[in-house]
């Protein structure tokens, strides 16, 4: 039996960030497709060109979010181990658990307990927190993967973009096909977000599909 891809790559980041790296991939390859008809009856369209600028610009920003999911990994795990350094050093249980409150709201959970429910999760907290001593945890490769990961998300979402240039001689034909291919897979990525949220798949594609374009057309609009 063979392994879904889709599986491999959330086991090593949350879907949903997953899904954001592809939302963006989608975005910079639309605003340079799209952004690309408006120089087209004029100039001509430059297939070699668009293709290149589409790929390079994708692989660059891919690189760009990996390196600021690693640096992003880094501040949550050095904040985490802050918390656990004041945690140890609160000159009471009181303050502790304050600090405990306010690092993790229980309003923020998806359910609503009473006070005495959340006032027991945070003393849970202090007493795991009370029985260990805070160390510095560096990257593991399980956040290599997950920075590797998302370069793939940001940088493969340029190849359906690219692929109508590879097979239709029309490039006129060609970027209608690579845009239209492009806006179904706004709408897959939103449908899938709601699969795995637990939403409304059809709403949400629409959503996501809408949201997308409009991302695009201020992206264009600012010269992006």
């Amino acid at each position: 039996m063979t392994s879904n891809p889709i599986d491999h790559i959330t086991n090593v980041i949350d879907p949903g960030d997953a899904l954001g790296e592809v939302l963006f991939g989608l975005i910079m390859a639309l605003t340079w497709t799209v952004g690309s008809r408006l120089v087209f009856e004029d100039e001509g369209l430059d297939v070699h060109g668009l293709i290149v600028a589409t790929i390079g610009c994708n692989v660059a920003w891919g690189i760009i979010d990996a390196v600021l999911f690693i640096l992003g990994t880094t501040f949550y795990k050095s904040r985490r181990l802050r918390l656990f350094r004041q945690i140890k050093a609160a000159r009471s249980e009181t303050a502790a658990l304050k600090m405990l409150a306010n690092e993790f709201p229980i309003e923020e959970a998806p359910f609503s307990g009473r006070a005495a429910d959340a006032d027991a999760l945070y003393r849970s907290l202090l007493t795991l927190a009370s029985r260990a001593d805070p160390v510095k945890v560096s990257l593991s490769q399980g956040d290599l993967c997950a920075a590797i990961a998302v370069f793939f998300l940001v940088s493969v979402t340029s190849i359906p973009a690219v692929t109508p240039f590879l097979l239709i001689d029309s490039p006129h034909l060609a970027l209608r096909v690579s845009n239209l291919f492009l806006i179904m897979l706004l709408f897959v990525t939103g449908y899938a977000w709601a699969r795995f949220s637990g939403g409304r798949p059809f709403y949400a594609g629409m959503t996501m599909t809408c949201l997308g374009l409009l991302l695009v057309a201020i992206a264009i609009a600012l010269g992006g």
